[in-house]
């Protein structure tokens, strides 16, 4: 196995159009946000709009962690409240019957350490995930022409979107019995639907790891999590199908993710620019830093959704200096994810805050 790369700060390489492609995911941003408030009189998320649980409970840092593993917030075995966000990636609050990929969005608090900039010194480390390798675009240039097809169907068709998604489903199980399920039919509308908290989810793109570089992925780990693999929901009757099963999961049972990381061992197999770049495993596997552990508890209800959901932001870009977001994904996302918090403020004259306040 290759000695992980050193961080520095000549890691990335910012291209010279990188603020025209800003603005445009601004445009498309607040046309995709605007119409949701129009139809729904509030304005959710450009992206990951609809939740499907939103659950509190704790992350714990594993002892004796080596040393290249012991970084920034894991260089000590602590244990910290968390928030956790499951979601669906449209920025419309589709029916579940339009099955796509996942979100799964991390919160940890009072966290201790040098802050980046973007947290105005509110002590929290988010993390953002979603149930497949690599995003969707290799950069943003890319995704904003991704976007910007998706724009002009906000909030229309979505019976159509409905059937299309019945169809992808039917093709996906197919090939998943071949042991050749395909990513792409699965963005398009084909994602199996699973309970999530079966899912493996990934960062997708890198980060800061103190010294080194890294990408991270949650799997689950408790017994209760993993007996969920292979259940498929009838999501075609019920538009909250996903919601509902993780309400009744949560009602019972709690359970744990481990919290992963993969580091950077070298520039050309691990790519920090492009996003759509998979780290190959072999020889350079995830390896555990904490576990995540949720009790049994309400998994959504409205007034837990206006406290963990309508007045709390997440971004990659609140976070710890030693867990500094990297590469073109993640600049955009800077600009993105603030754009979009002062738009649903304005919108819903309800201010939005990194931490919950109780």
């Amino acid at each position: 196995m290759k000695t992980p790369i050193t961080y520095h700060d000549g890691i990335e390489h910012i291209s010279s159009d990188e603020g025209r492609v800003h603005q445009g995911l601004r445009k498309e941003f607040h046309k995709i946000i605007s119409t949701t408030h129009r139809d729904h009189e509030w304005a959710a998320r450009g992206v990951h709009a609809k939740s499907h649980a939103l659950l509190e409970g704790t992350l714990r840092v594993h002892d004796d962690l080596p040393e290249v593993l012991a970084q920034g917030l894991f260089s000590r075995p602590e244990t910290y409240s968390v928030v956790i966000r499951l979601s669906a990636i449209p920025g419309d609050p589709l029916r579940d019957a339009v099955s796509g990929p996942r979100g799964f969005a991390l919160k940890i608090n009072d966290v201790k350490g040098p802050l980046l900039p973007d947290n105005e010194g509110v002590p929290v480390q988010d993390f953002l995930f979603v149930n497949g390798p690599v995003f969707a675009a290799p950069d943003a240039k890319g995704f904003l022409r991704t976007l910007k097809l998706l724009t002009l169907t906000t909030d229309r068709f979505e019976g159509l979107k409905a059937k299309l998604s019945q169809f992808l489903r039917v093709i996906q199980k197919r090939l998943t019995r071949l042991g050749r399920s395909n990513d792409t039919i699965g963005v398009l509308g084909g994602y199996l639907p699973s309970v999530p908290v079966a899912d493996r989810f990934f960062s997708q793109v890198p980060l800061r790891f103190g010294q080194y570089i890294a990408k991270f992925d949650v799997v689950p780990s408790s017994e209760s999590f993993q007996s969920q693999q292979g259940k498929l929901l009838d999501i075609d009757k019920d538009p909250l199908a996903i919601r509902h099963a993780l309400e009744e999961l949560f009602r019972t049972e709690g359970g744990s993710w481990t919290l992963r990381a993969q580091l950077c061992r070298d520039v050309t197999e691990n790519s920090v620019e492009d996003a759509a770049h998979v780290w190959p495993e072999e020889n350079n596997p995830y390896l555990p830093l904490a576990t995540i552990t949720v009790p049994p508890q309400e998994a959504w209800s409205k007034e837990r959704a206006h406290l963990l959901e309508d007045t709390l932001s997440f971004s990659p870009w609140h976070g710890l200096e030693a867990h500094r977001p990297l590469g073109n994904i993640m600049r955009a996302r800077r600009e993105m994810y603030a754009f979009s918090s002062k738009l649903r403020t304005r919108l819903n004259g309800c201010p939005l805050h990194f931490k919950r306040s109780r």
